[in-house]
């Protein structure tokens, strides 16, 4: 499937997969998870209208239980499904514009990242009808985060749904990193360097950078906890420094996010305030390089959120100073902003007004911020409602500049203009919500946040937040009517609608057509320009460090359309809600193998009921997996490098493979979070006291295998390119072959285990054997399939024969799995 269906046809929506749609998808879909989360939250915060919840009729508005999960399930869709996804529609729709690109480089894969998306959020919601979704808090803090010490609110079908929920959704996030990395790197126009790119686009690529490292950690204790909760391992279920391990994992994640979420929003104040300042932003350079500062730093702070843990001084002081130290770039940023308006001439648009009263608000979270940064008062307010304050002051200033974004390029989007002056209003109701919302938190500070119990002096500060939280729902209700209003009765935009703005979307019609261009951009003379006809590789057409990958440079037809990422994308979704509720057939098992030491723990992690229905969605999903995932791969389609780009500095590969190293990047860091767990539970019940036996030869010989294997592999590709079938076919089996036998062994291994009475769930030595070892299982099954899909491809249509490339990325990923299992043999067979 190719063509892609009118607008008007649902149909086009389920199988496109050009930029533009998918961005517009993700815009809509993260805006009714606003409505949802925001809904959560009016519902909370009416039940804090007075001390002990608001009574009706001698019972609260919300039990206990419906509280937590309320809390918690605001502050999880707000932070994950819809912060990051609106700001993923925004790049997706105008980072191509931007850089001159007619798509991004993996089309099907940016389709498959929105289902993903869709998909997990949709779980997200059921997870409330399964017993109860999750009750922990959105930072889902160990031991709390497993039903060993919550079985009341913790030991449902639903609580296991959000985790996995969570899990697909960063699996979304993943995907869609390694798309934007490899277009913006190799798809720019001719002449548009890294250095000239638009202020927003730049902030993307930073924070997609961060979202490749940030979220893979996320995914490894999603993962972990994952498999505490489905199969009652104990990562998160002892007292030997479970807590000190989700902390560390989840905050290496948790403080990039802070910058991931806001940096789509600072680009967007940056462009923002350049058009309706009607001026090029002040020290554009220097904010680039504190951006950059910025987010490198955000990896080294992460510790300043568990100074009070009993992590030792001098390690607390280090990350003292580097919290304060990350804040220095962000002064030069505002002051920057400011500093342009200054030099410029203001005007007061509803874009700008959201855009600056992001700053105002920003500021004022950044400096109570600074607060949390020192040791000593941290200790004060740590846990209270002043944390609650900072952090909406800071992550919704940026919900606000979205909401100028959303304003901004309304007119491009929709090809109609709004009214200025309900937009005007919408943000005067927003923005007098917001400050009546949170800054009364400040002064009502002793609050412990996450329960419904305070002081009673401080019941007015929490009715004034309470008020301000419909102001502000009425704020955000008057900006869907503005829009609303706008696309049923506004009249035209022009394609320009902005005086000062500076950035290609604007030299194109609104709405933009399917391609995006009349002919090829390039701003090789300095300025933005549509060639006629592309140069070829000797007329001198090409720009300083733009590259060409075709002889011809006629550009083929590329396909927008696929159903095969939306069939991916639900199988996943019915595999993922079978898993969510194995648990209790876990439990059977459990109960009948193990041994009476652990029976506490067990019957404390028991889920209610066993439901048959939950194995046949996980089997029904795998099958529908296995299907969509092979017709995807059958699928001819067609998505073309562009003939004549900057690519520095990745000029010298290929789309795909910059695509599989960056892929491989991300997987570095869940394999580093795993085998980083396993060293540091190790240490902390003491390395010497580790009673895990392992089959030394076993492991040795596996480690034979697996090397061999790799040679096997470099073997397929030299008969690819030597155009030698029965070689390639020889060599690949000879892969699999040697893939099967490291399995076989594996699994001796694990009878083994068994048959000594030793499982999964016997102590944590064997939950991290069982865990670390299988994660590498998993990804040999995974190289397995690709291997015999090859195979397959190879005997049906003599694949690979003229391009023999697939089999080169395919040897990348088999060599990297090679070495994890390098790491892993020493670590548990050796020491």
């Amino acid at each position: 499937m190719s063509d892609l269906p009118p607008m008007n046809s649902v149909k086009r929506w389920l199988v496109t997969t050009n930029h533009k749609d998918v961005g517009i998808l993700y815009i809509t879909t993260s805006l009714f998870f606003l409505i949802f989360g925001g809904v959560l939250a009016l519902l909370f915060r009416a039940h804090l209208w007075e001390s002990g919840g608001m009574q009706f009729g001698g019972s609260t508005l919300l039990s206990n239980d419906q509280y937590y999960q309320s809390v918690s399930a605001h502050g999880l869709i707000m932070v994950f499904w819809f912060l990051s996804p609106i700001a993923s529609g925004f790049a997706n729709y105008f980072v191509p514009l931007q850089i001159g690109a007619k798509d991004l480089a993996f089309p099907r894969l940016n389709a498959l990242s929105y289902w993903f998306y869709l998909f997990s959020g949709i779980l997200m919601g059921i997870s409330f009808f399964q017993g109860g979704t999750f009750a922990g808090g959105w930072t889902m803090y160990a031991p709390l985060n497993v039903p060993t010490y919550t079985p009341a609110i913790g030991a449902t079908a639903g609580s296991n749904a959000t985790i996995l929920a969570l899990t697909l959704f960063v699996v979304s996030i993943t995907i869609g990193s390694v798309n934007f990395l490899v277009t913006m790197h190799r798809s720019r126009a001719e002449g548009l360097g890294l250095w000239n790119i638009p202020m927003f686009s730049w902030s993307w690529l930073l924070t997609i950078w961060m979202m490749l490292f940030a979220f893979a950690a996320l995914l490894a204790a999603l993962l972990l906890l994952s498999v505490d909760r489905l199969f009652l391992t104990q990562y998160f279920a002892t007292d030997q420094g479970s807590s000190l391990l989700w902390a560390h994992l989840f905050w290496f994640f948790g403080h990039p996010e802070v910058y991931i979420v806001f940096f789509p929003a600072l680009g967007i104040m940056f462009e923002t305030f350049q058009t309706f300042c009607g001026r090029r932003l002040v020290g554009r350079k220097w904010v680039i390089i504190a951006m950059v500062l910025v987010a490198v730093q955000s990896f080294l702070v992460w510790m300043h959120h568990m100074f009070l843990s009993t992590i030792n001084l001098p390690i607390k002081t280090l990350f003292m100073a580097t919290t304060i130290g990350i804040s220095l770039p962000f002064d030069l940023m505002v002051f920057a902003l400011i500093y342009t308006m200054v030099k410029g001439r203001v005007r007061f648009t509803t874009p700008f007004l959201f855009s600056l009263g992001a700053l105002v608000l920003f500021i004022l979270g950044g400096i109570t911020g600074v607060f949390l940064g020192a040791v000593v008062l941290d200790y004060e307010f740590r846990g209270t409602y002043w944390v609650v304050a900072h952090f909406h002051y800071v992550m919704v200033s940026g919900v606000t500049a979205l909401f100028g974004g959303l304003y901004y390029w309304w007119p491009k989007i929709s090809g109609k203009m709004y009214d200025e002056r309900l937009g005007k209003l919408s943000f005067a109701v927003y923005f007098l919500g917001f400050n009546l919302l949170y800054f009364p938190m400040f002064l009502a500070w002793e609050t412990p946040r996450r329960v419904f119990h305070y002081a009673e002096s401080a019941q007015i500060y929490h009715q004034m937040a309470t008020v301000g939280a419909f102001v502000l729902g009425a704020g955000v209700l008057l900006v869907f009517i503005t829009l609303g209003k706008s696309f049923l009765s506004g009249p035209d935009a022009p394609d320009n609608p902005w005086t000062f703005s500076r950035t290609a979307e604007w030299a194109i019609p609104s709405p933009p057509p399917l391609e995006n261009w009349p002919n090829r951009p390039s701003y090789a003379s300095g300025r933005l320009e549509f060639v006629d006809d592309a140069p070829t590789a000797t007329d001198g057409g090409v720009a300083h460090g733009a590259t060409t990958t075709a002889e011809s440079h006629e550009e083929e037809h590329a396909d927008h359309a696929s159903i095969w990422p939306l069939g991916i994308g639900a199988g996943t979704f019915v595999f993922f809600l079978g898993l969510s509720g194995i648990t209790p057939y876990v439990f059977s098992f459990v109960e009948s193998n193990i041994a009476s030491d652990v029976g506490d723990f067990v019957s404390l992690a028991s889920a209610p009921n066993q439901s048959i229905v939950y194995p046949i969605l996980t089997a029904l999903g795998l099958g529908l997996m296995g299907v969509t995932l092979f017709q995807f791969g059958r699928e001819q389609f067609d998505a073309p490098e562009m003939a004549i780009a900057e690519r520095w500095p990745f000029g010298g590969i290929s789309n795909e493979k910059m695509g599989v190293w960056v892929f491989l990047a991300s997987d570095v860091v869940v394999f580093g979070a795993a085998i980083g767990a396993y060293i540091f539970m190790r240490i902390h019940s003491g390395w010497g006291n580790w009673h895990l036996e392992s089959i030394t030869m076993a492991g040795l010989f596996n480690t034979y295998v697996l090397l061999t294997s790799s040679f096997t592999v470099i073997l397929a590709h030299v008969m690819a390119e030597r155009g030698n079938k029965k070689g390639l076919l020889g060599a690949l089996s000879a892969t699999v072959l040697l893939g099967f036998v490291f399995m076989g062994v594996k699994a001796f291994e694990y009878s083994s285990k068994f048959a000594d009475n030793h499982y999964w769930f016997s102590g944590i030595e064997y939950s991290l054997y069982f865990v670390t070892t299988g994660l590498h299982a998993l990804h040999v099954i995974l190289g397995l399939l690709i291997a015999g899909f090859m195979i397959y491809r190879v005997v049906s249509i003599d694949a690979y024969l003229e391009d023999h490339m697939p089999v080169e990325y395919f040897g990348l990923y088999w060599h990297f799995v090679d070495i994890v299992w390098v790491f892993l043999f020493p670590l548990f067979y050796l020491m």
